[in-house]
């Protein structure tokens, strides 16, 4: 019997040692709550995010928390970040999107008033 204790022990340790690492980093995913309000900006897997976000998902989602702690939901319309004016870009205030800056000519604007240190930005509708 006490053959059998000391190979478990030996197997959960050594399992442990493996597999451990990986099994503290995971999050509980909870189901999605959907009348939940989005937090912005939030912090998912050591990255801040200012709006909805798509990673491995079929629909853009968020944290209803400032920390992800497993609570989230699916974004609608009214859950995407709102863009901030007016924000500072380079020397000058803008009160409206703009293409300055953008090699495409795709109008944007920034999440934060002072784009110039946050560099937090989207496009434009």
């Amino acid at each position: 019997m006490a053959l059998h204790v000391e190979f478990l022990l030996l197997w959960v340790c050594w399992l442990h040692s493996v597999i451990g690492p990986e099994y503290e980093e995971t999050i509980t995913h909870l189901p999605e709550i959907k009348d939940g309000k989005c937090f912005f900006p939030f912090y998912y897997r050591n990255e801040v995010f200012y709006d909805c976000m798509k990673l491995k998902t079929k629909h853009k989602w968020c944290s209803l928390n400032e920390t992800y702690q497993g609570y989230w939901k699916y974004c609608s319309e009214e859950d995407f970040a709102k863009c901030v004016f007016p924000f500072w870009y380079r020397h000058m205030i803008y009160r409206d999107c703009t293409e300055d800056g953008d090699a495409f000519g795709k109008k944007w604007c920034s999440l934060t008033q002072h784009y110039n240190k946050d560099k937090i930005w989207k496009y434009c509708d």
